[in-house]
């Protein structure tokens, strides 16, 4: 995707604050965080949102779940954290790229995630 915020990241043309990295899967710092500890998860593959998910994102999904468990963890979130997906323009996602906001490091209220 030509124009995807978050695949221009992916491919280093625009800085992030990468707090994680494999082959599959790319985390960073959320640059208007909405917590404490806000962190952005999403698959190096370009899936529009979780609307286009099917049966052969099954094993990236569980991937995606539990890199976001393992950061929690990472950054002491012990107390509690919240995992949101936004999907589509009335569900608040702005960027059309899936991505899981970590949210965490304090008392969470209601965010108007992006």
């Amino acid at each position: 995707m030509n124009n995807c915020l978050f695949c221009k990241i992916i491919n280093n043309e625009i800085p992030s604050e990468k707090v994680y990295e494999d082959g599959e899967i790319l985390a960073f710092k959320d640059i208007n965080p909405a917590a404490p500890v806000h962190i952005l998860v999403i698959p190096k593959k370009h899936i529009d949102g979780a609307d286009e998910l099917n049966q052969e994102h099954t094993e990236l999904i569980g991937k995606l779940i539990l890199t976001v468990k393992h950061l929690a963890e990472e950054y002491n979130l012990d107390k509690g954290w919240r995992i949101v997906t936004n999907i589509k323009e009335h569900g608040g996602q702005t960027v059309r790229h899936l991505h899981f906001h970590l949210l965490g490091g304090g008392q969470l209220g209601d965010f108007g995630l992006r």
